[in-house]
């Protein structure tokens, strides 16, 4: 199991697939580090030599931004966003969807759980109301 930037690759997948596991590369990125290497695409990743796996984090850390860093970056955007108090910013920080979703239902990811609103129709649970238990 190679490990690139703190990230350990699964070695039995082919290389283009198990780049994908480091965040910030998808299949575009992984596709073009392959070819810019001229590696074979069916090489599965534990085949991959010492300097071959040093080429592609050299290659990484030149030219994309990745992992820990792009992380970074994406929360200080919401941040940002956050600060200046724009529509996306607002969203943010209530918790709801960003971009324009419906909410009246669906929506559960960013809301959580239901939260029943209104009326208590239960006798036993108005009873404890009344008592404060």
């Amino acid at each position: 199991m190679p490990r690139i930037l703190g990230v350990d690759i699964p070695g039995n997948k082919r290389v283009e697939y198990s780049l994908r596991y480091i965040y910030g590369i998808g299949p575009a990125l992984a596709a073009e580090i392959v070819q810019k290497l001229e590696l074979d695409p069916a090489t599965r990743a534990q085949d991959l030599d010492d300097a071959q796996v040093r080429a592609i984090t050299q290659i990484i850390q030149r030219d994309y931004v990745v992992e820990g860093d792009l992380r970074r970056e994406v929360t200080q955007n919401i941040k940002r966003l956050m600060t200046i108090g724009c529509y996306r910013g607002l969203r943010h920080r209530r918790g709801l969807p960003v971009r324009g979703q419906r909410t009246k239902t669906n929506a559960r990811s960013r809301k959580g759980a239901r939260r029943t609103v209104g009326v208590i129709r239960d006798k036993a649970a108005r009873a404890a109301l009344r008592t404060g238990k």
